[in-house]
């Protein structure tokens, strides 16, 4: 094994300083060194882990940015919508749902080649600007120290972008599947909040803007039923 190890450096000469210690002595040198080189790769080894695992974790947040842009089916009520109890959560998801409900729509008044989708489009947005005002004045009722979102979440912001990037042929389909998807969403909020919530001023309000979504909910049912999407 020693003549190995020496054999192996480059031109047959050994790096091992001469040693007076005889055989014993220098095969434990030559064993520090195979032992400090194994040292060496497991660290190596360890690095090379751990890049892997730091590329792991960015492909998996890279997979949940493209699944939140792209997340207009309806599971989206399901998957996003816990059953809430808190004050903190209901004011927050009520907030950003109103303010994505009124971004998307504004720009499907810009965008829908449909008389019946910018109708839609239009009734969402006075009805969630009520309720983001019924929303504030609640929160100022209770006597909460909070405030609903001032912007939109990264998942909103996808299904925006979404939006803005749908050709003039797809818009209507991709509003319409996002606007189902959205209002099963804010209904599982509203209702879950009626029955679990934590306080009554919002308890209140939950169940008065209970109705309201689910008016909604059919709504867009109605029109992405009957092809509204597709009316040029």
């Amino acid at each position: 094994m020693i003549l190995a190890i020496e054999r192996g450096w480059p031109g047959g000469t050994s790096p091992l300083p001469p040693c007076s210690c005889g055989t014993i002595g220098r095969m434990k040198m030559l064993k520090k060194i195979a032992l400090m080189g194994a040292v060496m790769l497991l660290a190596g080894c360890g690095e090379q882990t751990a890049s892997n695992a730091a590329a792991d974790a960015k492909n998996a947040t890279a997979a949940l940015v493209d699944g939140a842009q792209d997340g207009t089916g309806a599971m989206v009520g399901d998957v996003t919508a816990p059953m809430v109890n808190t004050a903190e959560a209901y004011v927050s998801g009520a907030g950003i749902g109103d303010m994505y409900e009124i971004a998307s729509s504004k720009l499907a008044l810009e965008k829908s080649k449909s008389a019946e989708v910018r109708k839609f489009a239009q009734q969402m947005i006075t009805d969630h600007e009520a309720t983001t005002a019924k929303l504030k004045a609640a929160v100022s009722e209770a006597k909460l120290s909070m405030t609903p979102p001032a912007e939109l979440d990264a998942r909103r912001k996808g299904m925006i972008d979404n939006l803005k990037s749908a050709s003039a042929t797809d818009f209507d389909t991709v509003y319409l599947d996002q606007q189902t998807a959205a209002h099963q969403e804010a209904l599982t909020l509203q209702q879950s909040y009626v029955e679990d919530g934590e306080n009554s001023v919002l308890k209140k309000l939950a169940a008065e803007t209970a109705p309201k979504i689910q008016h909604h909910f059919e709504m867009v049912k109605q029109l992405d039923a009957k092809g509204a999407d597709a009316t040029n």
